[in-house]
């Protein structure tokens, strides 16, 4: 079943007097329970290409369909409401605050959902535990490797248990070793029936994830 569909999407920015095809018309179908890495250099278009199916930014053209409905009738209440339930994000700089330990940082999403404090911190407890974090809840930031902050941006990522994660060079910033471990957390996490898409640079990392698509220019190869 799609999940989401893309066809002939197109995004143009203005830079100065000159627009930049961003996007070219990609047409793209990720079935529910993929693991999927769109690769490509600087400039290619994955970052952008993350943004619009991440509901962060909007197509100039083209059609996205998320569970079979067009995005661009959805409201802007409706697309918020579609990120917070449906949508986890996992980004290179783990965007974690720096004076809020790893069960708070994983609490956050749930609290704009009203989730009642004692589950919310259940819920953030067994996340961390799921990504090898036991141990390291009370931890903050500054007392962690870039590994385990990973972790906790993963964590905080599955909390609300989204259908679909979207990792943005998840690992980037990390050693191929504790990069690979991180790969092995989102493989557990697909075969619990997460979706996954991870935006990638690094053959290796790509090589790890069960289909592999490549942009370059904004276009699909």
């Amino acid at each position: 079943m799609n999940l989401i569909k893309l066809e002939n999407l197109r995004k143009t920015y203005q830079v100065g007097l000159q627009c930049v095809n961003a996007l070219a018309g990609v047409d793209l179908e990720v079935d529910k329970g993929e693991f999927l890495s769109i690769m490509g250099h600087s400039g290619s278009g994955k970052s952008t290409l993350m943004n619009i199916i991440g509901m962060l930014d909007v197509p100039t053209s083209g059609n996205y369909f998320f569970e079979n409905e067009n995005v661009a009738r959805f409201n802007e209440d409706k697309l918020t409401a579609i990120r917070r339930r449906k949508i986890g994000f996992v980004f290179q700089q783990y965007n974690l605050l720096p004076r809020m330990n790893a069960v708070k940082q994983v609490m956050a999403p749930l609290m704009y959902q009203g989730v009642p404090r004692k589950e919310r911190e259940e819920r953030a407890i067994k996340a961390l535990e799921l990504v090898g974090l036991k141990d390291r809840i009370k931890s903050k930031p500054n007392e962690l490797s870039g590994g385990q902050q990973q972790r906790v941006s993963i964590a905080r990522a599955i909390v609300a248990s989204p259908d679909i994660i979207l990792a943005d060079e998840p690992t980037g910033a990390l050693d191929s070793r504790t990069g690979e471990e991180i790969m092995g957390i989102f493989k557990k996490l697909n075969d619990k029936g997460h979706t996954i898409i991870i935006i990638t640079h690094e053959d290796n990392i790509a090589a790890l994830t069960k289909r592999n698509i490549r942009i370059k220019d904004g276009l699909l190869l």
